[in-house]
């Protein structure tokens, strides 16, 4: 039985029907009882095509995604989507995964808008200056960023505290005995190596201490860029005593290069790892700054998309959430 056979069965509108149905309040409780109890005893269902197109929504939400093959044997990122499945799933929704290269990236957003095949997209990677982040806000699509950028107008964010995790690292080697401390970086345009950069600058002015420019090294966003990175550290005269990596990805590369090197990784150098690497490094009790409850968190993104859609204005769907220092035995006292 479709929605008209059930509404002329009841001899009732089938906008009546359909509002009882869905628990529309101006549908008034005595109503709605009949209706419930009718559709029950005649088995239906209601069609969710159907239900989408009265409504105007599709229940998918999406994410347009410039994959890197590293990405599929990133725990992080395979996180943060578990926890965005289960949340959907628990919605009755749908979720989609969107891969494109990088150059196509921003012509997807124009046509996913255009089409209207999702109701609301999570944006990724986000950078100092995002042309998507101003594209969606432009045309009012609803989204919500996974990470800050600089916008005119108010947006929905979802970000772990990049300042405050660097000054928890920096903090523990300096404690340790550190000065001599070098920053392995993701691309300064992307904003969270934006701003993890700055903090570590400014840590170190504070700490009285001047950050050696042959220290800080940028464009080291997977394993390989990682392990040249450190390598290149090790081969400055003097080298470091300690150095933070900004992701975890760059972050087996470094101890890799450490590693064969011939180096005792925690006594002739300290390294601290933003990201949880226990999984890749087995054997390794890595120093991490770590992004605690990553499921719920690609969760979390996916309920501020909803409370988006349902009206609920951007500029009251930001979310910080702290990281925390897990100690581990990469780092050491300094025996310089």
């Amino acid at each position: 039985m479709n929605l008209k056979s059930l509404a002329t069965a009841l001899g009732m509108s089938k906008t009546t029907v359909s509002r009882a149905l869905n628990g529309y309040p101006e549908v008034n409780s005595r109503t709605r009882e009949i209706v419930l109890a009718a559709a029950k005893k005649v088995g239906y269902r209601p069609n969710p095509l159907a239900r989408s197109l009265a409504v105007g929504r599709s229940n998918v939400l999406g994410m347009i995604y410039p994959l890197q093959p590293s990405d599929f044997g990133d725990s992080v990122f395979l996180s943060v989507v578990n926890g965005m499945s289960d949340a959907v799933e628990a919605a009755k929704m749908s979720l989609i995964i969107a891969p494109v290269s990088p150059q196509n990236e921003q012509p997807s957003y124009e046509n996913m808008v255009r089409s209207r095949q999702v109701d609301g997209l999570v944006v990724g990677r986000t950078r100092v200056e995002d042309e998507r982040i101003a594209y969606l806000s432009r045309v009012g699509f609803p989204f919500v960023a996974n990470g800050r950028t600089r916008c005119d107008t108010p947006y929905a964010y979802f970000d772990y505290d990049n300042e405050t995790g660097i000054e928890l690292g920096l903090s523990f080697l300096l404690a340790h005995g550190h000065q001599r401390i070098g920053l392995i970086s993701a691309p300064q345009d992307l904003h969270f190596a934006y701003e993890r950069r700055h903090s570590f600058t400014r840590g170190m002015l504070k700490a009285g201490l001047q950050a050696d420019p042959r220290y800080l090294i940028d464009h080291a966003p997977d394993r390989r860029s990682g392990y040249h990175a450190m390598q290149q550290l090790l081969a400055c005269s003097p080298r470091p005593t300690a150095v933070i990596v900004d992701n975890h990805l760059s972050g087996v590369g470094a101890v890799r290069a450490v590693m064969d090197a011939g180096l005792e990784i925690g006594k002739d150098m300290s390294v601290i790892i933003w990201g949880n690497v226990q999984d890749t490094m087995i054997g390794v009790n890595v120093t991490t700054i770590d992004q605690p409850d990553l499921r719920r968190a690609g969760a979390k993104m996916v309920e501020m998309l909803q409370a988006l859609l349902a009206g609920t204005p951007p500029q009251h769907l930001q979310e910080i959430w702290l990281p925390v220092l897990l100690p581990g035995a990469t780092v050491g006292r300094c025996r310089n």
